[in-house]
């Protein structure tokens, strides 16, 4: 794994991990098969450990599933505007019915969407293994974003946009 930035990749990806959680949903892309994207909010799975593969759970018969099994590549895209707070993911999916995997990541709200639980005959899993990771962490105080405003109308250049990263996984 390499780091944009010379950092430790283990505190890189902490950090991306922290801005993922900060979002309640991600949006995953997908391509459709006439090639255009699709793209649409799930929910990440807070009480994983995020070392380069997330975890996702998904109905058997969806629109994403066929996607996945046809083209392998995926997108998923955090935002928290509030705190200027972004994570691009770009990896490959499958999908896979592995009980114990889903056993050990069922939570009970899950079962709003499958109302038999873990027998429930709709339940998958989605598995991202991500490739890159690209984050943004921009300064969200209003103060911090006044300061650069003035400092870009007086100097000419354009404040600093905060912590900006990329992290490449094998």
């Amino acid at each position: 794994m390499t780091s944009s930035k010379g950092h430790d990749q283990s505190e890189e990806l902490r950090k991306v991990w922290e801005l993922m959680k900060s979002c309640e949903f991600a949006m995953l892309t997908t391509v459709h098969e006439d090639g255009t994207l699709h793209s649409r909010p799930m929910a990440t799975l807070r009480s994983q450990d995020f070392e380069g593969t997330l975890w996702f759970f998904t109905k058997l018969h969806s629109a994403k599933v066929a996607e996945v099994n046809k083209r392998h590549e995926v997108n998923l895209s955090y935002a928290h505007p509030s705190k200027q707070n972004y994570v691009s993911l770009s990896g490959t999916g499958e999908i896979l019915r592995d009980k114990q995997k889903a056993q050990a990541l069922w939570s009970e709200p899950l079962r709003t969407w499958f109302p038999d639980g873990l027998d429930d005959p709709e339940l998958a899993l989605l598995k991202v293994e991500v490739k890159i990771a690209q984050y943004w962490d921009s300064p969200s105080s209003v103060l911090v974003h006044a300061y650069g405003y003035v400092k870009a109308a007086v100097t000419g250049e354009p404040p600093k946009a905060g912590d900006v990263g990329t992290v490449r996984l094998s």
